[in-house]
This record gives C-alpha cells, sequence and structure tokens, in this order.
C-alpha cells in the first residue's frame, strides 16, 4: 500500500532570489472580484507546512497571493523561449502565471508553488492572463490520475473560482473563471535555456547550470562518459535520464499530454502544463489530443520521440558552455534509457516481478498488440492481468506466464474481486460529464467523487518506481 506524502513544518526557502534579476520580472497579482474556495490539496499541504491554514488565510496566499512568510516578496514570471509545434518563439514567457513561493517539503527536496490564470505579465501578449474553470477542472483531473498512476507530476494545489466571465474561442462562452495554483519541483524549463542560448548570455547559462545541478541534484554520468566533469554535460545527463522516464510513465499509463512543446518540458522531469491532454480509449498510436495537430505529431506513440527532441534542443543550447561530443553521448543514453523505464513500469503496473529489459521488451510489444486488437482500454487490460491473472493462449499470455507476481500486487482493491469496469479511468466524455454538472447544476459532488475513486486507486496500488534521474 503507498503512504501518503510525508508531512513537514514549513520551511521556506527562496532559491531563485539568487538569479531573479535575469531569470524573471516582479509582476503584480490580478485583482478577482470574487474569490470562491474550490479545491484544496489538504494531502501536499500539510508535506509544505501549510495543511493547517483556514479559509481565509488559505484564500489570502492563494487567491490575493499575499506573500507568504520568509518567500518571495513579490510573485515572479518567468522568461523563456520555447520551440512550439517545433517552430522557434522567442514571445513567449509566463503570460499568466507566475513563480509564488518556494520551501522544502518532507523529504528535504526544493518545492515550487507556481500558478496559472493569476493575471497578465510582460508575457501575456493579446492574452487576457486567465483561465477556464473548466481549464482548472480537467488540471484537478489530470494530475490527481497521473499521480495514482505513479506518474512524476505536479500536483494540483488549489483551485480558486473569481467570478469573472471570460471568452475563448475553443469552449462555449462567456465561461467561468479561475486562479489555479501547483506544487512542483521546479519551473525551469528546456525554454529558460534556449532563451539564453538565443541572447548569447554565456554567465546567466552557467549561473542557471549551476543553480539547477545545487536545486535538482541527480546522479553522475557514467564513468566512461566523455566530459562527465564538466558541469553542463552532468545537467543533459540527468535530464535525459529524468525525461525518458517521464516519457515511459506516460506511454505506461495511457496518457497523451498534447502539447509537447520545449516550454512546456520542465528540467526536473515532471510532467506538468496540461492543456488538451487525454487517456487513450484503446491503445493507438496514432491517437493525438489536440484537435490543432493536424499532423499527429505529438500522437500518443510519438510522444518519446519528441521528448528526446526535446532533449536535443537543450543540448543545442549547452553548447554554449560545453563541446558537441560529450552532450551528443548524453542524448546517446535516451534510447536505452526510456528501454529501461518502460519495463519498470510496465511490470509494476501488471504486477509482476521484473525479469530483465529484454524479456520485459518483449512481454511489453506482446500487451500492445493484444491491447490493440481487442481494443480493451489500457486501465480494463492492466486490471485483467494484474498479478499474472487471465493469462489466454495468445502470445501474451504465454509470456505473461513466465513472470512471478509482485510481492505486494495483491492488495485489498483487487482482492475484493472489483470488476473491471470498476477501475477508475478517464475517458474524455467523462470528463465532460463531470465539468456539466459544475457548469450547469453548480454541482461539485461528482468531481469529488470523481477525486476519491482516483485516490484510493492510488493507495491500493503498491508503490510505484522512483522517477530517475533526481536524489
Amino acid at each position: 500500500m503507498r503512504s501518503e506524502p510525508q508531512a513537514s513544518a514549513y520551511r521556506p526557502d527562496p532559491r531563485i532570489t539568487a538569479i531573479s534579476e535575469w531569470i524573471g520580472d516582479p509582476v503584480p497579482p490580478a485583482g478577482f472580484p470574487r474569490h470562491e474556495l474550490r479545491f484544496r490539496n489538504d494531502r501536499w499541504a500539510r508535506a509544505i507546512g501549510l495543511g493547517d491554514l483556514d479559509e481565509a488565510a488559505w484564500i489570502a496566499h492563494f487567491g490575493r497571493f499575499e506573500p507568504l512568510p520568509d518567500n518571495l516578496p513579490r510573485p515572479l514570471a518567468l522568461r523563456y523561449h520555447g520551440h512550439q509545434f517545433r517552430s522557434y518563439n522567442p514571445d513567449i514567457g509566463d503570460g499568466r502565471g507566475f513563480l509564488f513561493a518556494q520551501m522544502r517539503g518532507g523529504d528535504g527536496r526544493l518545492l515550487d508553488l507556481g500558478t496559472k490564470g493569476s493575471g497578465r505579465t510582460p508575457y501575456s501578449r493579446d492574452g487576457d492572463g486567465r483561465l477556464t474553470l473548466k481549464g482548472a477542472v480537467r488540471e484537478i483531473l489530470a494530475t490527481e490520475m497521473l499521480e495514482a498512476l505513479g506518474v512524476n507530476t505536479s500536483k494540483t494545489f488549489s483551485v480558486i473560482e473569481t467570478g469573472e466571465s471570460l471568452w475563448r474561442g475553443d469552449e462555449p462562452s462567456p465561461t467561468r473563471s479561475a486562479v489555479l495554483v501547483r506544487l512542483s519541483h521546479g519551473h525551469i524549463r528546456i525554454g529558460s535555456f534556449q532563451r539564453l542560448l538565443m541572447r548569447d548570455e554565456r554567465d546567466h547559462m552557467a549561473a542557471l547550470v549551476a543553480y539547477c545541478l545545487e536545486t535538482y541534484p541527480g546522479g553522475e554520468p557514467p564513468a566512461d562518459a566523455p566530459g562527465r566533469d564538466e558541469p553542463a554535460v552532468i545537467l543533459l545527463h540527468q535530464v535525459v535520464e529524468r525525461l525518458a522516464d517521464l516519457a515511459a510513465a506516460w506511454m505506461v499509463a495511457g496518457f497523451v499530454h498534447g502539447v509537447l512543446n520545449t516550454d512546456n518540458m520542465n528540467i526536473s522531469g515532471e510532467s506538468f502544463d496540461y492543456g488538451p491532454w487525454r487517456w487513450l480509449p484503446r491503445w493507438d498510436p496514432r491517437f493525438t489530443a489536440a484537435y490543432f495537430d493536424h499532423g499527429g505529431l505529438y500522437a500518443f506513440g510519438r510522444q518519446p520521440e519528441a521528448v528526446l527532441w526535446n532533449c536535443g534542443q537543450l543540448a543545442v543550447a549547452l553548447r554554449l558552455l560545453a563541446d558537441t561530443e560529450p552532450l551528443i553521448a548524453a542524448l546517446d543514453r535516451f534510447g536505452p534509457l526510456y528501454q529501461q523505464a518502460m519495463a519498470r513500469r510496465f511490470t509494476w503496473r501488471l504486477g509482476v516481478e521484473p525479469r530483465g529489459t529484454e524479456a520485459d521488451t518483449a512481454l511489453i510489444r506482446a500487451a500492445e498488440r493484444a491491447m490493440a486488437e481487442s481494443g480493451e482500454a489500457p486501465e480494463r487490460f492492466f486490471f485483467t492481468h494484474r498479478a499474472g491473472r487471465a493469462c489466454g493462449d495468445d502470445a501474451f499470455g504465454e509470456l505473461l506466464r513466465g513472470y512471478r507476481p509482485a510481492a505486494d500486487a495483491d492488495d485489498p482493491f483487487w482482492r475484493r474481486g472489483a470488476a473491471p469496469d470498476a477501475v477508475p479511468g478517464l475517458p474524455i466524455d467523462e470528463v465532460e460529464r463531470l465539468w456539466s454538472a459544475i457548469d450547469e447544476h453548480d454541482d461539485w459532488a461528482p468531481l469529488h467523487k470523481k477525486i476519491s475513486e482516483i485516490r484510493e486507486l492510488g493507495r491500493s496500488i503498491d508503490t510505484p518506481p522512483e522517477p530517475r534521474g533526481l536524489r
């Protein structure tokens, strides 16, 4: 059974101030006409020492953005560039969000509180800096389900409805507004490095590398890796390992992020910045989440390729500090690391002991064929075959029979004989029903019931593999 996040006292540590003069811009938060608390993540609030805040204090900090004690005196809108659908765009940055605070969690790691929908910044361009309430509800669902399925993800920390009417071209308008706070280990993106390369800011690039190595410590490069003592090379090795693991985690979860631009890639290796995400209705590598992704660039099956391409853009930026050969050597590790992560995570979700990457890869391929042929949703497939149950006569069943159940795979959720359709999933029509209850009747009970079901699923699955590339 999985444990809850480790509780902690409030320990502010605004380390970003060391580089704040050139990594971002101080900005004022928007003033909203109303503040109605709709969601607070008490599990994670306790992990950063804020679980005892009453509702008035919560709204003061996460609706009006009054500074937390001994933390950032003013919010910081971060500067970055990025490739968006592989076209370089220098005119982006935090356009409707900012970094609000930093503190230590119960495990000692640094955590950020960042926002979405908190008002205009110097990077808003023609945007209003706001977030729709529907977008906030979708982010709650995405982060809760990903966390339950063992994916390294930002956590939706707070959602406050703000009483404005927003107009959007891609959903019925006017629509309700909200401000969201997310908790994550960091908000430094690949696009943060791309901006410094474009501006030829070598000293700042070196300072950002040093900040990341100190703030997000990871493992050392392999003993035979060229340039293994150079800070830029060390960082790229760590990011490649983290993002290879993240790509595998998405694939095993059946999750389609939708918009894998370099400004949406966090060097801490967390999944974040949720837009048109979907879960697979059936196993289909061509399935896309974003209606505007006409060429399928970020289709489900192309996500590992997209993540590797983004790692390549980080390598290009780091050439400001390092030679090409050691950076390419770091990128060359992505494929093997991804295969290892797939084996580790796929067998975990099946509830069986891994047998080695080669054997596990054969099992994965057979499982993918079985899912594609049956049309079964991934969550039902994993439920049906968990811990080696229901081995058929097909190639997948033959391979699965050679695996031993994991020690803690027979947990209460499965032991009580739940039917496959009782396993929580997030098909898009259910997401729309949950939103319709809120939008049409202001009925939040179905959403909170769904969150409870997802959290029960997360508690029932044995502890997932630790994210790689972070200590």
